[in-house]
């Protein structure tokens, strides 16, 4: 026997919320959804739907995971909340309006429930399972469905699979946990469908090739090697016929390069900037993201910022610098 989780018993308290609610359910998660987001936002949904609740799940996906939505599943941004709904979120890190897609939650008045897995979730909901601890959103909701009473089938399982090999890259991070791998076998004997999962991810369309070439045009190696950091805008994209989508597996790829410590992505909107940040080897991503007013993972983290690119430069670069003097520091026992 294991002990239980420490989430376990707040997710008690998600789960009676939501089996006690006899309106409408609305199942949110953040901007830009990864495979966390969607793998738990639909694994959720379905359970609810299977003891028959209704649910609005709004999200806009991604063309790379537009495989695992089946069609209708999901729905376009609400603009009114229905009578008598419950929020539930899932996999944001800081339960609010700036975080939260597919509506607006600061004009809800109803009832909240949050899953996460974020150390920065700012832990506002009636109710709420926030556990850092877990490499996943999906394994936490994967919990909350047995809490449900939910039987299990395929339909279920596959996308909170996804959930857990996006957000632990295949079980490649050290952010796995036993559990996890508990999760991902009673996923499997679910049905869960591991390797068409994993083709579908593997898959690329031929722009992400086209703007790739534009985009390692931009490339840098900064602090001695131990940051490299790439750009993309909007007339690259131009160039290439692509999407702001095609750009989001980028930082992974830099990541990859020997040596490097910190990959940055920057997404220049022209007057705003988005960053992706991905780390290793001591340096905190989520000290970077925080530190310009985002947050995120340790290992992974992001910031939004509504300025243009070359007023975003010099704050990125004295956050980078603050966090790799902190881990020379300690590295040199300071």
């Amino acid at each position: 026997m294991t002990d239980p989780a420490p989430h376990t018993n707040d997710l008690q308290a998600v789960a009676q919320t939501l089996l006690n609610h006899t309106g409408p359910i609305v199942v949110l998660s953040h901007e830009n959804p990864d495979g966390d987001a969607l793998g738990s936002v639909l694994g959720l949904t379905r359970a609810l739907r299977q003891l028959g609740r209704e649910v609005i799940a709004p999200m806009q996906v991604p063309r790379f995971l537009a495989f695992m939505p089946q069609p209708g599943e999901l729905g376009e941004r609400l603009h009114d909340w229905p009578a008598g709904a419950l929020a539930a979120v899932l996999d944001v890190d800081n339960n609010d309006h700036v975080r939260v897609a597919g509506a607006d939650l600061s004009t809800f008045t109803g009832p909240v429930v949050n899953v996460d897995h974020h150390g920065t979730n700012a832990r506002r909901a009636d109710a709420l399972a926030v556990d850092p601890g877990q490499p996943a959103a999906a394994v936490m909701v994967a919990d909350l469905i047995d809490l449900l009473r939910v039987e299990w089938n395929e339909q279920i399982a596959t996308p909170l699979m996804l959930g857990l090999i996006t957000d632990t890259g295949s079980f490649r991070f050290d952010s796995v946990t036993p559990q996890a791998f508990r999760a991902a076998a009673k996923l499997r004997e679910a049905g869960a469908r591991l390797g068409w999962i994993s083709d579908r991810l593997g898959q690329n369309p031929v722009t992400y090739y086209t703007l790739l070439r534009e985009v390692l045009g931009t490339l840098e190696f900064l602090h001695g090697g131990r940051v490299v950091l790439a750009r993309v805008d909007e007339a690259m994209l131009e160039r290439a016929g692509a999407a702001w989508e095609d750009v989001e597996n980028y930082v992974g790829m830099l990541r990859n390069a020997e040596g490097s410590q910190l990959a940055v992505m920057v997404k220049d909107y022209g007057e705003r900037v988005k960053l992706s940040l991905r780390s290793r080897a001591g340096v905190s991503a989520q000290n970077i993201a925080v530190a310009l007013g985002g947050g995120g993972h340790v290992p992974a983290a992001g910031a939004s910022l509504n300025q243009p690119w070359p007023a975003v430069a010099p704050q990125l670069d004295a956050a980078i610098t603050a966090e790799l003097t902190r881990v020379d520091q300690l590295s040199n026992g300071h």
